[in-house]
């Protein structure tokens, strides 16, 4: 083989030496209250992220809403049309927000990611992908940005590779406070409406026993005086 013959195995990605992204605490608890209302039989949320690109390049991320999907081991559905029609919703309110990725709970990457970053990737260019996780291990949230980078051999496209970038959650005193908060009572579900009886009847009958207790300590100083 000649030696300007070769094939190269090549890197095909926007720059992202000074690309990074910041999210405001809004977007995280909007995604942590989506999660703990999604359907018994999804194991997590996939959504769109609003925001825009400030002069510097930091994309800034302001505002989410989940998309309904179904997902198996072989393939991932979006529900398209409400993703538009949620989008002309949002700018109605807020025009300057545009789309600038997409979210997802849990760890890291998984593989559907790949597919709904192609989905995106034709909203918008280089999309952000977010990942949360809402289980709060350890007692804290782990939050990551992503941007997908296109691995090529030639001039074949063999697949993308998704590469972390800086990620700034900035918070007020009373935004930190609320994030606190979150991470230490953090649930995987909201009750039904049974269990949510339940729960409202034990408390009930928590302080009905206090109530007893007080008038009994009540009588017995009454009686010892």
């Amino acid at each position: 083989m000649a030696a300007g013959d070769h094939t190269v195995l090549q890197l095909s990605t926007p720059s992202t030496a000074n690309l990074s992204a910041k999210v405001h605490p809004l977007v995280i608890f909007n995604i942590c209250d989506c999660y703990v209302r999604r359907p018994d039989q999804a194991e997590r949320v996939i959504g769109t992220l609003l925001g825009s690109v400030l002069p510097d390049g930091t994309v800034d991320i302001r505002n989410s809403y989940a998309v309904p999907h179904t997902e198996s081991a072989e393939q991932v559905a979006l529900d398209i049309e409400y993703h538009h029609n949620m989008l002309v919703s949002h700018q109605k309110v807020n025009p300057k927000e545009v789309i600038v990725g997409w979210y997802s709970t849990g760890l890291g990457v998984t593989g559907g990611s790949a597919l709904i970053h192609d989905f995106y990737s034709r909203e918008v260019p280089n999309p952000i992908h977010l990942t949360v996780d809402t289980g709060f291990r350890n007692g804290e949230g782990t939050i990551k940005a992503y941007v997908s980078v296109n691995l090529a051999l030639g001039d074949r496209q063999l697949a993308a590779q998704f590469q972390e970038i800086p990620l700034d959650l900035r918070m007020v005193e009373a935004e930190r406070l609320g994030f606190d908060i979150l991470k230490t009572t953090a649930v995987d579900k909201l009750p039904n409406d049974l269990e949510g009886m339940e729960v409202t009847m034990q408390r009930l009958l928590a302080l009905i026993d206090d109530v007893y207790k007080y008038v009994d300590d009540v009588v017995v100083r009454a009686c010892c005086g």
